[in-house]
């Protein structure tokens, strides 16, 4: 296939492009950076200089594209969510994604498959509910952000393109993501819950997230929104403990939820509360998950052989 992705440098970006490739795509990476490009791939892929905010040359990479793969935006969890923060990463997703499907539309052979990124955020704090993609929009900044988003992706169904919405939980790998903020704890010795200890994490290792992408791709009944979260969420007491666990290292300091409210104001809220989400329509339409249990999925990430009770 001929594939054109965004945000193709990043944690999750670069790690895709470069199982693209190895599977024999065309892969052109539209990137403000184009140097990291050629550092981080491990085979030919083509890079396109944009700035995500205006039209230019960058538009005639999409001619002719099978698909595009939009993961482009500021991180979420890098910073304390102020007016000018909130408002960079909205404009980082929306924005961004306005152009990118109106240059879609303005094609004359248009991409088939639009696969864009979203977030388990858009289900709001939730309780005990297991959620699936047919769950309602729920409250907050993130909610908002995500809906937004979506609308703008939505829009290239009405060229034809088959719209998949990837609402992602917490990505597992060592190199990015929440993962390694997580483990200086817990390699003093200190590691421990963020309280109130009961509140949800939806997770995926990254393998299976790069795995549903590429599933999504080729799946033409797969549309609308994709949880791509691992079928078993855990609650963060148990998160914790199992990341103990794998590190041989105890879990027993938490984390006042106070304290990082205090630290990080409404972003903290993002740690202190969660979702019980699951992947319904990734396990209904038949992908087949690497890491469908944490313990194994941490294991891999860290490369620590699997107990007897995950062997026998």
């Amino acid at each position: 296939m001929n594939i054109v992705v965004t945000g193709g440098t990043g944690f999750i970006g670069g790690a895709l492009c470069r199982s693209l490739v190895g599977e024999g795509h065309r892969v052109s990476i539209l990137t403000r950076r184009p140097e990291q490009v050629s550092a981080k791939a491990d085979g030919p892929v083509n890079s396109v200089t944009w700035n995500g905010r205006d039209q230019g040359p960058w538009e005639e990479v999409l001619e002719g594209a099978d698909a595009v793969i939009n993961l482009a935006g500021a991180p979420i969890a890098d910073a304390r969510w102020t007016d000018a923060r909130k408002r960079l990463l909205t404009d980082s997703r929306v924005l961004t994604t306005r152009l990118l499907v109106r240059a879609m539309s303005q094609r004359s052979s248009k991409p088939a498959a639009f696969i864009n990124a979203s977030g388990i955020g858009f289900y709001g704090a939730s309780d005990d509910r297991r959620l699936d993609e047919g769950a309602a929009r729920g409250q907050g900044f993130l909610a908002d952000l995500c809906l937004a988003w979506e609308a703008e992706a939505l829009r290239a169904a009405e060229f034809g393109a088959r719209v998949v919405l990837l609402r992602t939980g917490m990505v597992l790998e060592q190199d990015g993501g929440a993962l390694p903020k997580m483990l200086l704890p817990f390699q003093f010795f200190a590691g421990g819950p963020i309280m109130p200890g009961n509140q949800w994490v939806s997770w995926i290792h990254r393998r299976d997230h790069i795995g549903l992408i590429q599933w999504a791709l080729t799946k033409p009944t797969v549309s609308g929104p994709l949880n791509a979260v691992a079928p078993e969420p855990v609650t963060m007491n148990t998160f914790c403990e199992v990341l103990g666990r794998v590190l041989h290292r105890p879990s027993w300091l938490p984390v006042p939820s106070f304290a990082l409210k205090l630290l990080l104001g409404e972003l903290g809220t993002l740690m202190t509360t969660g979702q019980r989400v699951i992947p319904t329509k990734a396990i209904t339409e038949g992908y087949r998950f690497h890491y469908p249990t944490l313990e194994p999925a941490l294991r891999a990430v860290f490369k620590k052989p699997l107990s007897a009770e995950h062997t026998a």
